[in-house]
């Protein structure tokens, strides 16, 4: 199609029988008669609706300027016939005062083809009106995009959640809590982003196709390079890419702000690709990563919201450290009287937790059981910020063993409202260690585990030229931010959340 050719309206192209559709498309047709093009190239803005209000914070009622500005962004609300508009764009909203003095018959003409909705650019001159609204006098009007679907009813805005996330864009327009929302999950991001940075982080990337899964016990996503023809895996954790980047020797401090991607279900907290920082630190343990997840999450709570208390859900949750550190046996068995730390064999552990009500599919190892119990009767009751310790080694296919108990791990998850927020490892170096672990991870693979982890032979490899010592970290940002925006669903804060297709 050649550069600036009209198209007119054909067959499945207005959408059914839609009268609104209609008038708005036949106005676009009659602004194209007066000679204005409704889809322009581009508008030079001189200022936003936010900056001007505070740059004539203290101009009178009733004042005057000869300040001239330009600016745009979509109609929201007309009266007296377009007269007055209701202008806003990402920062705020501002009047726009259309006379036919100021703008002529053309002009008003023009004006007249606007419908709530439009993007549309104005210049004109600065002046409060008698009751005290800023508004710009309109000298010149531009249309910037002529919208052919009128956007939801004002009052009642987008009520439909399923609508608001299958079009997140009316979302953003209708609803500013949805923007908001959207606005502090980038502050986030930042306020990590630049926490990391100043302490001599260095921001890395790793591949999102793996040609073997691991890093995390989760079942991938398949595709298939038809070049090489081979089957990839979408990636499940960055975690065996960012230390080989140690044993390399790239730096001491490394972290990755990456898209995972699991093939599991959907809930309010799960979202089948999600948003983690992972990070890896040489000769550091996991106390350190302890330490550094107390402080990341205050520093971006801090940052974003200026206050260490937060309020989720009606409640108040206090992000003050030190947080409190409880191994998970200890939580079972303050919770239920259970003792798995007695049971010398995975089967009185498991009748242990089935009697908790866990659920099991009775294949399940010593370790698998106390997370099972652990799941069933501690987990939701983690409220307020807590460093869970002590989790069984059979789970912990990639973490150090504790130094005390050989069944356990060196490894920590940070729970805040019932939700695992933080997981961290000492991080296994031993290469013998790891192969013996993984070969047991295979042997769980091909009894009909799903998510464990297949034997990755370069990783094996790149340890044995040698893994410094290190504490690793992972975030899950989406949760977060749910907690710092206090949003009910992961779908709330991720952009384009993952829907059945109608």
């Amino acid at each position: 199609m050649t550069a600036g050719c009209v198209v007119a309206e054909g067959p499945g192209m207005n959408d059914g029988d839609d009268p609104l559709r209609a008038v708005r498309v036949e106005k676009r047709d009659g602004l194209r008669a007066l000679g204005v093009e409704p889809y322009p190239y581009s508008f030079e803005r001189t200022c936003e609706a936010g900056e001007l209000e505070r740059r004539y914070a203290g101009l009178g009622a009733g004042a005057e300027t000869e300040d001239r500005v330009r600016v745009a962004g979509r109609i929201r609300a007309m009266r007296n016939s377009g007269m007055f508009i209701d202008l806003h764009d990402a920062s705020g909203k501002i009047q726009i005062f259309c006379h036919r003095d100021l703008l002529g018959p053309e002009g008003i003409g023009v004006v007249r083809l606007f419908d709530i909705g439009d993007l549309v650019g104005v210049e004109g001159l600065v002046r409060r009106t008698p009751r005290g609204e800023l508004t710009v006098n309109a000298i010149r009007v531009t249309v910037l995009a002529k919208t052919l679907r009128p956007l939801p009813e004002k009052y009642h805005g987008l009520a439909d959640v399923e609508l608001r996330y299958r079009q997140r864009y009316l979302d953003l327009i209708m609803n500013p809590e949805s923007r908001e929302t959207l606005r502090r999950r980038s502050r986030v991001v930042a306020a990590m982003r630049r926490h990391l940075t100043e302490r001599g982080y260095i921001e890395v990337e790793t591949p999102m196709l793996h040609t073997i899964p691991g890093g995390a016990s989760a079942k991938p996503f398949v595709t298939h390079h038809d070049a090489l023809d081979i089957d990839l895996y979408l990636r499940i954790a960055p975690e065996l890419h960012l230390k080989r980047l140690l044993v390399g020797g790239l730096a001491d401090k490394v972290f990755e702000i990456n898209r995972n991607f699991r093939n599991e279900g959907i809930s309010p907290r799960h979202n089948p690709e999600f948003t983690m920082l992972e990070l890896y630190e040489a000769y550091v343990d996991y106390e350190a990563m302890m330490r550094l997840t107390e402080e990341l999450v205050t520093a971006v709570a801090e940052s974003v919201l200026g206050s260490l208390r937060i309020n989720y859900g009606g409640t108040v949750i206090d992000l003050s450290p030190p947080w409190p550190r409880r191994s998970m046996a200890e939580l079972v068995l303050a919770a239920t009287g259970v003792d798995f730390l007695g049971f010398a064999d995975p089967e009185a552990a498991r009748r242990a937790a089935a009697a908790l009500g866990a659920a099991l599919t009775g294949s399940e190892n010593w370790g698998q059981a106390l997370e099972a119990a652990f799941a069933a009767r501690v987990e939701d009751t983690l409220i307020q910020p807590t460093h869970v310790t002590g989790f069984p080694r059979d789970i912990s296919p990639l973490a150090k063993a504790d130094r005390a108990d050989p069944r356990l791990a060196e490894r920590f998850e940070t729970y805040i409202y019932g939700w695992e927020i933080a997981n961290a490892f000492s991080e296994l170096t031993d290469p013998q260690d790891q192969r013996v672990r993984f070969e047991a991870q295979m042997r769980a693979r091909a009894a009909g585990d799903e998510e464990a982890q297949p034997l990755d032979e370069d990783y094996v490899t790149a340890l044995e030229y040698g893994l410094p010592p290190c504490g690793g970290l992972g975030i899950g940002i989406d949760r977060l931010v749910m907690l710092l925006t206090d949003r009910p669903s992961i779908r709330d804060v991720i952009a384009f959340p993952t829907l059945r297709p109608r």
